[in-house]
């Protein structure tokens, strides 16, 4: 029989304040709430630093891959102060030192990247009195700032919000360190007693999850801050799958590493196998072996093993499990995605009370404690790995006052976790919150499983970052600048006006480059193939034909970019994807298979072929009797591209004048007439969020005549 929570079960202190919401019609009443919330978010934040014994425990790396505590603990006061500046709302520094120290760091290092950097910390005293002045400044402007409801995201006031649950995130993240710090520099202390409860742990068993579709991401109204990857629309349809009812218990794990799941390399990916090797790991970190037993390592203290308690653990040694359990029960065996997890959190109906929000102690507690319908712990106790890389949902955009908080981790390389810890609180405790972590990352995290057939979809995360790639990516898919129609999309206006009545079955976008022509030439063809000798080019067009969507970044200056996504649907050109292809391949000397078009684009192409002459005399071939040839250029001749002796034109000849055009003639006059006199078409690329260049191509047009 399960356990249910009671009034007398791991309580500890007054509830700690939930995050606040950021509507209403009583400002004052709002400014009270927010700065009573300030005040108890940064006593809570100290409090956890009194555990520490003394100020070497501050200066002393708890592991090899995190800075010493005391960035930690001035870190979260820095932060208030340079987005403060940021926004506006404060004038001057306090210690500009600090404001640099302190500012960036914070990811986990990977084991193969360590920095061995010298930092010359002030001493504990100097940060606390830093952090004093940090109190005295924001509760200065809580209290004084105007304020007008409500707070939405470009509010003035979004900014002190944000200070306020950053604290609250590296209260979690802080925790952590000092579990993993030496017992000598820690003590205990009456708000930070772990759960006392012990039992035998419970047999886990798979529920049945019924399929269901449901829409993730919030819009700018929700009333509660978020960070901004949880903003946009992600509509998800979930199959059938079971899950288990618990989460793995550290009876349950103890079965894996028996058997030799942390020697067996064939149940681990190449990178958990490359973190075992380099960690020399055997066991859950915080286990601990004490002769024939186990103990286990909580925040202040090492206790007996408590069996029934959540196993903690990386993503690594969490998949390797799920490895091991497949292997042995013969069932598909994985850890959910982030989707799954969502719809168990629908599955189980009311999810209160849960060992959430420092609600009860400062350890996990048994599993079989926080029933959720037919669940247990579907939020709280400890983080659940996901099998899902972290990626932006549809509409995304990073805030402009913190522009990096999501976007480094779109890199595939940081697993989502969900449903929250015993610390967890404010934004993290709500089920929207979206944190990733790299896998060999420890939070207070755990795992349960899924048995399901369909493998776990990863959404890509990625963004375009090459700046050749995403400026043209830019090009064909951004803004309009300068009022500059989009090239691309003019040039297939031209080919599908001049088409007329001819036949339009298939077309050739030969040099594609990112395929914006590729796709707006299906307006009017029922086949489209894109083509570039650039593998990078032709996959931004595979990418949108295969998801409908592309993700890239444009340099503003320096290193400072911004973050892009466009989508075929907003371009009205979502239902092309399934009428296009892209292929690498050389202009030059194309496969027989590229022939029998009715029409083929050359779009800025032939000035940057090896030999225009050889693509120019052989192109006849693969258009169709009466087919059209768009040949669009600046005529831009460079020897980098074209040697001098290959150049068509741009030349003189017996002492005149020889054009590119009257080039064209010469060589195209044998199997086509030129249909109108030539067009002049503007176009402007992007280079960073001064620079463009702004060109004129000429657009000629040309039917096979024989």
């Amino acid at each position: 029989m399960a356990r249910r929570i009671n009034s007398g079960d791991c309580m500890s202190q007054a509830p700690f304040p939930r995050t606040p919401r950021l509507v209403g019609t009583d400002s004052e009443e709002k400014r009270a709430e927010i700065l009573a919330y300030f005040h108890a978010t940064f006593d809570r934040y100290e409090q956890l630093f009194e555990v520490l014994t003394c100020d070497e425990a501050y200066f002393k790396r708890p592991i090899a891959l995190r800075h010493p505590l005391i960035f930690y603990y001035g870190h979260t006061a820095t932060f208030f102060i340079n987005k403060l500046l940021l926004a506006g709302l404060i004038e001057a520094r306090i210690n500009p030192k600090f404001e640099s120290m302190f500012a960036i760091g914070v990811d986990e290092m990977s084991w193969d990247d360590l920095s061995e950097a010298h930092y010359d910390w002030p001493r504990v005293a100097e940060v606390k009195a830093y952090r004093d002045a940090v109190r005295t400044t924001v509760d200065h402007l809580i209290r004084n700032a105007p304020l007008a409801l409500p707070i939405g995201w470009d509010h003035p006031w979004w900014v002190i919000v944000m200070g306020i649950e950053h604290e609250r995130i590296h209260l979690e993240t802080s925790s952590v360190l000092i579990r993993q710090h030496q017992l000598g520099y820690v003590k205990p202390h009456p708000a930070w007693a772990p759960c006392q409860k012990t039992s035998v742990a419970p047999n886990n068993e798979l529920i049945d999850i019924p399929a269901g579709n449901f829409r993730l991401g919030k819009d700018r109204t929700d009333p509660h801050y978020g960070w901004d990857n949880e903003y946009g629309e992600h509509e998800a349809v979930v199959a059938p799958f079971q899950s288990s009812r618990y989460l793995v218990s550290n009876r349950e794990f103890l079965a894996f590493v028996e058997a030799g799941g942390y020697a067996d390399d064939t149940l681990w990916l190449e990178e958990g196998t490359a973190w075992k090797r380099f960690s020399h790991a055997e066991h859950p970190t915080f286990w601990i072996r004490d002769g024939a037993q186990w103990r286990l390592r909580l925040m202040l203290e090492e206790v007996p093993m408590p069996w029934d308690w959540p196993v903690e653990t990386n993503y690594h040694e969490a998949k390797a499990f799920c490895c091991w359990k497949a292997r042995t029960s013969k069932q598909p065996v994985r850890l959910p995605t982030e989707d799954e997890w969502h719809r168990l959190r629908d599955f189980a109906g009311n999810i209160a009370p849960a060992n959430l929000h420092l609600d009860h102690n400062a350890s996990s507690c048994p599993i079989n404690v926080f029933a959720h319908g037919p669940l247990f712990d579907v939020t709280g106790n400890v983080w659940q790995w996901t099998e899902t890389p972290i990626y932006p949902f549809s509409g995304f955009a990073p805030h402009p006052l913190y522009d990096d908080f999501s976007t480094p981790t779109f890199d595939e390389r940081h697993n989502l976790i969900k449903g929250g810890s015993w610390i967890s609180c404010g934004n993290e405790a709500l089920p929207e919150s979206r944190y990733a972590f790299r896998r060999h990352f420890f939070q207070h995290a755990g795992f349960r499983y899924v048995v399901g057939e369909a493998p776990a979809s990863v959404p890509a995360s990625h963004y375009e970052t090459d700046r050749l790639v995403a400026e043209y990516a830019e090009f064909h898919y951004g803004e309009e600048y300068f009022g500059v129609p989009n090239f691309p999309r003019a040039l297939a206006a031209i080919a599908i006006e001049a088409m007329a009545n001819k036949p339009a079955k298939r077309a050739l976008d030969l040099g594609c480059a990112t395929g914006r022509a590729t796709f707006e030439l299906t307006q009017h063809f029922g086949h489209v193939t894109g083509i570039d000798f650039s593998a990078r080019f032709i996959g931004v067009g595979t990418t949108l034909a295969e998801r409908g969507s592309l993700r890239y970044t444009c340099i503003e200056e320096g290193e400072i970019v911004s973050f892009k996504e466009r989508t075929l649907a907003e371009l009205g050109l979502d239902s092309s994807r399934n009428k296009v292809e892209f292929f690498q391949g050389d202009a030059c000397n194309l496969k027989p298979l590229f022939s029998g078009y009715d029409l083929i684009l050359a779009a800025n192409l032939i000035d940057r072929l090896y030999s225009p002459a050889k693509f120019l005399e052989g192109i006849h071939q693969r258009i169709n009797p009466g087919g059209l040839l768009l040949i669009a250029s600046p005529y831009t001749w460079l020897t980098e591209h074209t040697k001098r002796e290959e150049w068509i034109g741009g030349f003189k000849k017996d002492g005149e004048n020889f054009t590119t055009l009257d080039g064209l003639k010469a060589v195209l006059g044998a199997h086509f007439r030129l249909l109108r006199e030539p067009l002049s078409v503007p176009f402007v690329i992007r280079e960073t969020k001064r620079k463009f260049q702004h060109s004129l191509s000429e657009v000629t047009l040309w039917e096979r005549v024989r």
